[in-house]
């Protein structure tokens, strides 16, 4: 069922998740196309700020930070998930792959190389604080229009 506080999650954590893939551009290879990776973010964000932060929301500020947290590192670990299984797609239809096999176990060492540009300290920052405070904002959310 709908509610306020899933809808400010979906919202919050669409620009967390958004503004996350703009600030990964620079630590990535110059050769990066980048395509609709910013878009495709904030898509994934919507749908964990809308089903993981929503229906949790009403706890209190103080455990809305945590779980803000938490909801910003699904939806990383999604986005990362998405991203890595696009890449072996686009590498299957270059016929990079010997078997289906080799192309399953190809996503989680894409998932692995993509999730290390998520280590860097400004990212690292924007998505647990702004995960925290996006959060928060659900929360406020949930008390204000309950």
């Amino acid at each position: 069922m709908p509610t306020a506080a899933k809808l400010m999650g979906a919202l919050a954590f669409a620009m967390l998740a958004f503004f996350t893939a703009e600030i990964a551009k620079p630590h990535m290879p110059e050769s990066t196309n980048f395509g609709y990776m910013s878009q495709v973010a904030a898509l994934v964000g919507l749908a964990c700020g809308w089903m993981v932060m929503g229906p949790i929301a009403g706890r209190g500020y103080y455990r809305s930070f945590g779980s803000g947290m938490k909801t910003a590192v699904v939806t990383a670990a999604w986005a990362l998930f998405v991203f890595a299984f696009e890449e072996m797609l686009q590498q299957t239809l270059r016929n990079i792959y010997d078997g289906p096999m080799e192309a399953v176990v190809d996503v989680a060492r894409l998932f692995i190389e993509f999730g290390a540009y998520l280590l860097f300290a400004d990212m690292l920052a924007v998505l647990l604080i702004g995960g925290g405070l996006a959060g928060m904002l659900t929360e406020w959310a949930a008390k204000r229009w309950k």
